[in-house]
């Protein structure tokens, strides 16, 4: 492998893991018994196939081989990554910049709640409001994926950013940081990822199209049941201890898969889910006081809902674009291949950062290393594209935009189908 040549890597076009869709009641009735969870020293496997050329040929049209649905989403030639000299290649760049985060989220939040704010008090259907609702979700979808950073803080850092997190953007928006911190890192484990123990996977790429239409269309429903989820759910959890297991297992989680359950929270974890679920619902019953007083206009309501709405549509493109999503199989990855079944998309620095924020436009590089800072994801995919001395497979990850790459996974689907 080391005497191939680097791959050149076309231009790639401005281009939409997370953060996920909550489950809130459909879940009540979900039925999946809870998975046992695995220990997480599993070898190294190589996914090879015989037929090499007609592997790579599907590869370059998008379309699976026959069967797909029943196969797993590894790569044929994952055991031949070059995973040691790539985090040998960005060694250096694992600190966390304090000043960074903090700056970066506070701006985020200072600007989607001030067009918030604008947006309430413009005229209906303004262009003003319009621009303002626009300019809100953006903002505040930046703010809330710092949810996706705080899952992995190690613990015991970042303790006051967590609770300033929650405090301003969070709560507010209903989406506290436990329901996401655990949730993500099963994600990340060799042992779970792309498995149905992994809440933040689907074989999009090997199941039926219609699928990946529902999964964005449900967003417009998805403010509704975060409302009931911390203004009914919420005081009943207080009260009724199994009511609160039930519900943290079932409606608890940012996730895509509605049939997981979440494993229950640790000893030292209860009191601190039982407290920010208790705050959220706070800050929902003090909004309809105030609405209700007159201190606040109800058409507050009405701007949130639909920025929520926007805010979850553009992360559903963006999970879509996340990974291959081609584990029909369900089985057991390790970190190359988990790689290899994740995608990259560097576009612009500043268009795409917009659907992809916080560094989450290289996913890919991002699951080779999952403890490293958002900021420093850019520098170590453009380090490890030009000094790998084999480039060609860290570059399979790569789609040229947010359109490649949904494209493909629909093209993928529909050939599924067929197969």
């Amino acid at each position: 492998m080391a005497g191939l040549p680097k791959v050149k890597e076309a231009n790639p076009a401005c281009g939409f893991k997370t953060l996920c869709l909550l489950t809130i009641l459909w879940q009540l009735g979900a039925q999946k018994p809870a998975p046992a969870r695995l220990g997480s020293n599993m070898p190294e496997r190589a996914a090879k196939e015989s037929d090499m050329q007609d592997v790579l040929t599907a590869e370059k049209t998008a379309t699976p081989s026959a069967g797909a649905q029943a196969h797993s989403g590894k790569h044929p030639e994952a055991a031949d990554f070059p995973l040691k000299e790539a985090r040998k290649l960005v060694k250096d760049l694992w600190k966390p910049d304090a000043r960074i985060y903090w700056t970066d989220f506070t701006l985020s939040a200072l600007i989607g709640w001030g067009a918030v704010a604008v947006a309430t008090m413009a005229p209906l259907f303004s262009m003003v409001q319009i621009l303002a609702m626009l300019v809100a979700t953006l903002g505040l979808y930046r703010a809330v994926i710092f949810i996706h950073e705080i899952a992995h803080f190690r613990k015991g850092t970042f303790t006051a950013f967590r609770r300033f997190f929650n405090a301003f953007c969070g709560m507010p928006m209903m989406v506290p940081a436990y329901t996401y911190a655990d949730v993500h890192i099963d994600h990340h484990k060799p042992q779970v990822y792309g498995t149905e123990e992994d809440g933040e996977y689907l074989p999009f790429a090997v199941d039926k199209p219609w699928k990946i239409v529902a999964f964005i269309v449900q967003a417009v429903i998805v403010p509704a049941l975060l409302i009931a989820r911390f203004s009914i759910l919420m005081p009943l959890t207080l009260v009724i201890p199994p009511f609160r297991r039930f519900v943290w297992k079932r409606a608890s989680s940012l996730v895509i898969d509605f049939a997981y359950i979440r494993p229950a929270p640790k000893k030292d974890q209860e009191m601190g889910w039982l407290l920010e679920d208790f705050f959220t619902g706070l800050y929902v019953y003090a909004a309809f006081a105030l609405m209700y007083f007159g201190y606040l206009p109800w058409a507050l309501l009405g701007v949130w809902y639909v920025v929520t709405i926007l805010i979850f549509v553009l992360n559903g493109f963006r999970t879509l674009a996340a990974h291959a999503y081609r584990n029909g199989g369900r089985e057991r990855m390790d970190q190359k291949e988990e790689f290899l079944d994740s995608v990259d998309i560097p576009g612009n620095r500043y268009i795409s950062s917009l659907w992809a924020p916080v560094g989450l436009r290289f996913h890919a590089t991002h699951h080779l290393f999952p403890g490293m800072p958002y900021h420093a994801l850019e520098e170590a995919y453009f380090r490890l594209k030009s000094d790998l001395p084999d480039n060609r497979l860290f570059l399979e990850a790569t789609r040229p935009s947010l359109a490649a790459a949904v494209v493909q996974l629909w093209r993928e689907a529909k050939a599924a189908q067929k197969a």
